[in-house]
């Protein structure tokens, strides 16, 4: 006898019912009290954000510099050349023709 899939959900749908008939009703309201809990974080993280943006408030921060930019010096980093020679730059040596 070949087993195929539909007989395997088949078996795993009866051993849940059998041996986790108990747990289920429990699995069940801890999954709702989660998704509950997810929907009001949510809500409240949406609040919070129109309440911030309508304050009108300026945010503080502050510029990075960029460290090559910090020195004025702009392209590859100085005492670095560039490879020469038929190479791609891909990272991939040349393919011998």
């Amino acid at each position: 006898m070949r087993l195929e899939g539909w007989h395997i959900v088949i078996i795993i749908v009866i051993a849940i019912l059998l041996f986790g008939a108990p747990k289920l009703p429990g699995l069940a309201r801890s999954v709702g009290q989660s998704l509950r809990i997810f929907k009001s974080e949510v809500r409240q993280m949406k609040d919070e954000n129109t309440s911030s943006a309508a304050d009108g408030d300026p945010v503080e921060g502050r510029v990075v510099n960029n460290p090559g930019q910090a020195t004025g010096q702009q392209g590859p980093a100085a005492g670095h050349t560039p490879p020469s020679g038929p190479h791609t730059g891909s990272g991939n040596p040349p393919a011998n023709p």
